[in-house]
């Protein structure tokens, strides 16, 4: 039962971004992102990408820092994973 986000290693738009996922259900994704202060519409199905600079923030408010390999098996294993439409 956590928040994960993996390191800033993602660019677009000249900023770096991490993903935010939930390991129990998107209701406490959707609170987590909402009192971290990021909109609904930037969830991305599964998880919100977050600027670098939100990082420490979520952190600081209980996300667990985890690698981008370790935060996807933890949404694979919930069976919270939404994979791309091909």
């Amino acid at each position: 039962m956590a928040i994960l986000v993996d390191p800033a290693i993602w660019p677009w738009r000249d900023k770096l971004w991490s993903h935010l996922v939930s390991d129990t259900g998107y209701d406490e994704l959707h609170a987590f992102a909402e009192r971290l202060g990021v909109p609904r519409r930037a969830f991305q199905g599964d998880h919100y990408d977050i600027p670098e600079e939100l990082r420490d923030r979520a952190i600081a408010l209980g996300a667990q820092d985890v690698t981008g390999r370790e935060l996807v098996t933890r949404l694979l294993a919930s069976g919270l994973r939404r994979r791309p439409a091909r």
